[in-house]
């Protein structure tokens, strides 16, 4: 005779609900907060001021100063600004004999840092991309010009430049009386003068922007083009600059910028006179001048806001165009 026995296994203890303290409201996950007010006022103001500080002193200033452009205004009393319209373009195109020059000069200058110390920055960066002894030593000693400010460069070449103890005539023996080579006061050679000091910050920062560029190629790439038989020079002709498409990007836009904005350089060297005048100088010398012409001013600030933009956007769109299409 068998019996059946059945095991009944025991259910499980119900576990009692946690409780809450009385005077304490019970809070649901889902509608948690995860920031409280005191987080959401510290990013507002970390946000706000910022935003604020840029609007203001950037966007409503460009604004304010297109608007000037079409009065005349000496900056005495908002009651003294008078409509003119197209008076003061007309003046500068046609009556003011440094615009042109200035022109001139600021496109010598783009094309002076476009041909010689951006090439030769993008040669040092490839040179610091073979991890060669020391690199961290000569990214730095290359690099230092560029956080130095422009005002201290102009101080350490119109020392190099000075006629009477300047290195440069001192190499080349040109520092006796008769014999001086004015590199500051000749007016066919300090732009020229100048032009070298602008390269040998330009120089630093071109590295730098192609150092990190060449730093984001792909090393299969490279070991792929080493494979099928290519040498250095043709490695880095079709295969490591055709990557490089975004940097020289950026490169060419800073060149510009830097050449449009260049002012505390030549007003250091000879505040922008007798052959190094520039679109920038002229602005400084209409709005905060003896003349005080805020209104001309803002005229030559326009142009020059014009010729940075139409320089700009079309190789930007054409650029991002060919990035689309690839």
């Amino acid at each position: 005779m068998t019996t059946d026995t059945t095991t009944k296994t025991p259910e499980p203890a119900a576990v009692p609900a946690p409780r809450t303290a009385p005077g304490k409201k019970r809070v649901v996950r889902g509608h948690r907060r995860l920031l409280t007010r005191r987080d959401r006022f510290t990013l507002a103001l970390m946000a706000g001021v910022p935003t604020v500080l840029h609007v203001i002193l950037v966007w409503v200033t460009a604004l304010a100063s297109i608007l000037l452009a079409f009065t005349t205004w000496d900056g005495i009393g908002f009651d003294s600004i008078t409509w003119v319209g197209l008076d003061n373009f007309r003046q500068l195109f046609t009556d003011n004999p440094q615009f042109w020059p200035a022109v001139q000069h600021n496109v010598i200058w783009f094309l002076v840092l476009i041909l010689i110390p951006t090439p030769f920055g993008l040669f040092l960066a490839v040179q610091l991309d073979k991890k060669i002894r020391f690199t961290r030593v000569y990214q730095t000693a290359f690099f230092l010009p560029v956080v130095i400010s422009m005002a201290c460069i102009g101080f350490v070449w119109q020392l190099v430049y000075n006629p009477d103890t300047g290195l440069i005539n001192s190499v080349v023996g040109a520092n006796k009386p008769g014999h001086y080579i004015d590199w500051i006061g000749d007016p066919h050679l300090n732009l020229w003068a100048v032009l070298i000091a602008a390269s040998w910050r330009h120089t630093g920062y071109m590295m730098i922007l192609y150092l990190a560029g060449l730093k984001s190629v792909d090393p299969s790439l490279r070991e792929a083009s080493a494979l099928d038989g290519a040498g250095e020079w043709q490695t880095f002709r079709h295969v490591v600059f055709p990557t490089l498409r975004p940097t020289n990007t950026v490169v060419l836009v800073v060149t510009i910028i830097e050449a449009l904005r260049a002012f505390d350089l030549v007003f250091v060297f000879n505040k922008g006179s007798q052959g190094t005048e520039l679109l920038s100088i002229l602005v400084t010398n209409n709005i905060i001048g003896e003349s005080s012409r805020i209104g001309y001013g803002s005229a030559i600030a326009v142009v020059l806001l014009v010729i940075s933009l139409a320089v700009i956007i079309p190789y930007l769109i054409a650029t991002f165009r060919k990035e689309r299409r690839a």
